[in-house]
């Protein structure tokens, strides 16, 4: 089931407020959805009060948006000005970073000496030499012969 995060219109004539909701791309613009998001009153509670009115439930939108729903372009934006996408994009930049790597500086004089032995894993005997020479000497094969 492809799901979008899109607008469902509410209120009254000529009066638009609208609903962010995760939906079934199959189903009507105003028929049924999975889960209400958000909402956007694009001209404001009432006529003395015209600020745009945009209310997200980041927790929700996230969720949706990381199971692989897709924004419309108009969701997009207000997803992007509730500041939504910044969360995703933060939450998928540090998970793509992967764990924070310890801040311990080098010293700045001379070669750096390794404190630790090289690990016997399969990835890290494939930094070896451009031969596979160390590769070679851990499997017990001669290069030459391989």
């Amino acid at each position: 089931m492809a799901v979008k995060l899109r607008l469902v219109r509410m209120g009254k004539k000529k009066q638009p407020t609208y609903r962010v909701v995760a939906a079934d791309s199959r189903s009507p613009r105003d028929g049924r959805f999975l889960e209400v998001v958000g909402t956007y009153a694009p001209r404001g509670r009432s006529s003395t009060d015209n600020d745009t009115i945009v209310t997200i439930d980041h927790d929700k939108a996230l969720r949706w948006l990381r199971q692989g729903a897709k924004p419309t372009e108009r969701v997009e934006r207000l997803l992007r000005s509730s500041g939504t996408l910044d969360r995703l994009a933060g939450a998928a930049g540090a998970a793509a970073q992967g764990p924070a790597a310890p801040s311990d500086p080098a010293p700045a004089s001379g070669p750096a000496a390794p404190s630790d032995p090289a690990p016997a894993s399969d990835e890290a005997g494939a930094a070896g030499d451009a031969d596979g020479t160390d590769a070679a000497l851990r499997s017990g094969t001669d290069p030459e012969v391989a």
